[in-house]
């Protein structure tokens, strides 16, 4: 099954230009977004051959970003087996296999750094209780354990200061592994959105009240992974999606854009990935994430969700975004750049067929 992307008639001359972001000079526009993949050994959190050929193999095609899927920063940062790390030398060596096949192609490839806080269960998180901004149980099941989520343990001050260490410490990683940056996930209700959310952030101290008192986690994490690795090699991803809370939205979308961005601005970023299931979704005053976000931000920005090329192609050229990243598509088409190019239709992703195929 084929879905048509309208490139014989429109062409992507701006979708398949090169542009400098960052401190990289991508050769086009495309991205592959991140996607949990679960094929690292579940015991060391090492990535093997399968791992190196899947990047490999994007990279070989032409992609010009490759945001990885999450790697965990430590072991209670785990939420699902199978999942990768960033935290032994072990990890580190796995990593560079697939940076220097990534590298040898021609391509551009980050680490997403991931810690899943109240999202997991002790017999995944190294026999330890969740870590999470407050003692609140998300509701819900651990993907591939089945079991509900544990209720996790208030972080105390010396805790948040050891996460924040452990952030940097992934960062500093993933240059020793080779990747030319970092992501760090502040989305989806993992732990950065934990503390971000009034749902899940009780805290009285300086951590908790308003949105804007509750982004000082991400702030401070924000601002030590950046002075690790440079402004111009940290993205950030952040949205309304939460796993566990799936119809959540912003109270007040436009208040909280403004806010986010404030603080981003204030930690030091350069570059936003804003992550929704639908590119087109308008979610206040007529205008939908990524244009809300544009609004406030004149810094690059990574577009996703549920993107078809000649929609990306648009988007770009309005400006509403810089980089067009796709998930899925990317996992039924790992030549998808050479059929945007070519203006070939895409292999539509089908579940069943294409969740389990690594390459």
């Amino acid at each position: 099954m084929t879905v048509k992307n309208g490139e014989r008639k429109m062409g992507n001359q701006v979708l398949l230009q090169p542009i400098s972001m960052g401190a990289w000079k991508l050769r086009n526009r495309i991205a592959m977004a991140p996607m949990t993949r679960t094929f690292a050994d579940d015991q060391t959190g090492v990535v093997g051959p399968d791992v190196v050929e899947y990047y490999r193999k994007r990279a070989a095609d032409g992609v010009g970003l490759i945001i990885t899927e999450g790697i965990v920063i430590s072991p209670r940062a785990k939420g699902t087996k199978g999942v990768p790390g960033l935290f032994t030398m072990e990890q580190i060596e796995g990593w560079k296999k697939v940076t220097e096949a990534v590298h040898q192609a021609g391509g551009v490839i980050v680490a997403q750094i991931w810690h899943v806080g109240r999202l997991s269960h002790h017999e995944i998180a190294g026999g330890l209780p969740p870590q999470a901004p407050s003692a609140l149980r998300a509701e819900g099941h651990v993907h591939r354990l089945g079991k509900p989520y544990d209720t996790p343990e208030e972080m105390s001050l010396a805790d948040i200061q050891e996460v924040i260490q452990q952030y940097v410490q992934a960062a500093r990683h993933a240059r020793m592994a080779g990747f030319d940056g970092v992501e760090i996930h502040g989305a989806h209700g993992y732990l950065i959105d934990q503390f971000h959310s009034d749902t899940s952030n009780h805290r009285q101290d300086k951590y908790g009240g308003d949105l804007r008192q509750r982004l000082t986690f991400m702030k401070e994490v924000t601002k030590a992974v950046i002075a690790e690795v440079g402004a111009d090699r940290t993205i950030m991803r952040f949205s309304a999606l939460k796993d566990d809370q799936r119809e959540y939205m912003w109270e007040d979308p436009v208040a909280a854009v403004q806010t986010f961005v404030e603080a981003f601005k204030e930690a030091g970023l350069t570059m936003l990935h804003p992550s929704t299931m639908n590119f087109d979704q308008v979610i206040a005053e007529g205008k939908t994430l990524h244009e809300l976000v544009r609004e406030y931000w004149d810094g690059s920005i990574i577009g996703v969700g549920n993107l078809s090329p000649a929609r990306a192609e648009q988007a770009v050229q309005d400006g509403i975004m810089d980089v067009a990243a796709f998930g899925r598509p990317f996992l039924a088409n790992p030549d998808l750049v050479s059929r945007v190019t070519q203006g070939e239709d895409l292999v539509a992703y089908n579940g069943r067929e294409h969740l389990q195929v690594l390459v």
